[in-house]
């Protein structure tokens, strides 16, 4: 089988995707794209990808789009080491739980990431310029628009957080309702793999908010201990290694 991933090292979207590649040790051909260059809007890239944005995978010449039904894919086209529950009631929950984390934390990360990483680089732009990059995106223009280049206020900021804090409890209930250690019990799941890139990132921002619950902090030591964790968040792919600004933040 061979595989063709369309991604960028710091897509949250693309780190679930490259996770279980690398768990399921299955060679794929890894095509980065520069997503403030705008790549993912380039025509060549829009024919695969209608939505403009990250990750795309070319499977033999069959195109699969949107991160969590790439993984879901995965596991049906390479079902060792599956992250499927057998049980359809299980299953179901899972997908539940990826629905909601799609809803809640991967689209509350955003808010800080777009403020704390990317808006210096929209700052340098002109008006005409950055409206024009924000028209571009098929899917992310009226998130972009909104932020501008003043970034968001710090309602805005409180309210991804507040988010995040709810997903983590959520986590919490969900890991006490299975017995742990992961989100569904003694397996690791597409769930829990959906969610992880979301409390990678906001811990490379500095925020993480989870340190008064046990059960989720083990989690994120077991998500992080995983032998695919680290090809999969290969030198590049955290934030505070793309933008010096952030590293000197957290060492102020």
């Amino acid at each position: 089988m061979a595989f063709r991933l369309y991604n960028a090292p710091q897509s949250t979207c693309s780190q679930r995707v490259r996770f279980v590649f690398n768990a399921k040790k299955l060679p794929f051909d890894e095509v980065k794209l520069n997503l403030l260059e705008g790549d993912q809007l380039k025509p060549d890239y829009l024919k695969l990808n209608p939505n403009g944005v990250v990750p795309t995978l070319d499977h033999n010449g069959a195109i699969v789009i949107d991160s969590n039904v790439i993984t879901e894919y995965l596991d049906e086209v390479a079902p060792e080491n599956s992250f499927t529950p057998e049980d359809p009631v299980e299953r179901a929950h899972m997908r539940t739980l990826m629905h909601f984390i799609d809803e809640m934390p991967a689209a509350a990360v955003r808010v800080p990431t777009f403020n704390l990483a990317f808006l210096p680089s929209f700052q340098k732009m002109s008006r005409e310029a950055f409206v024009a990059m924000a028209e571009s995106k098929p899917l992310r223009r009226e998130f972009m628009l909104t932020m501008g280049q003043s970034g968001f206020p710090k309602e805005e900021m409180d309210a991804a957080l507040a988010r995040l804090r709810r997903t983590y409890e959520r986590m919490d209930a969900e890991i006490e309702r299975s017995g742990g250690p992961w989100l569904l019990g003694k397996k690791i799941t597409l769930a829990d793999v959906a969610v992880m890139p979301s409390l990678i990132r906001i811990h490379d921002l500095g925020k993480p908010d989870w340190q008064d619950l046990p059960r989720v902090v083990t989690w994120f030591d077991n998500i992080r201990s995983q032998p695919a964790f680290k090809p999969t968040f290969y030198h590049g792919s955290l934030l505070s290694e793309r933008f010096p600004h952030l590293r000197e933040k957290a060492s102020a």
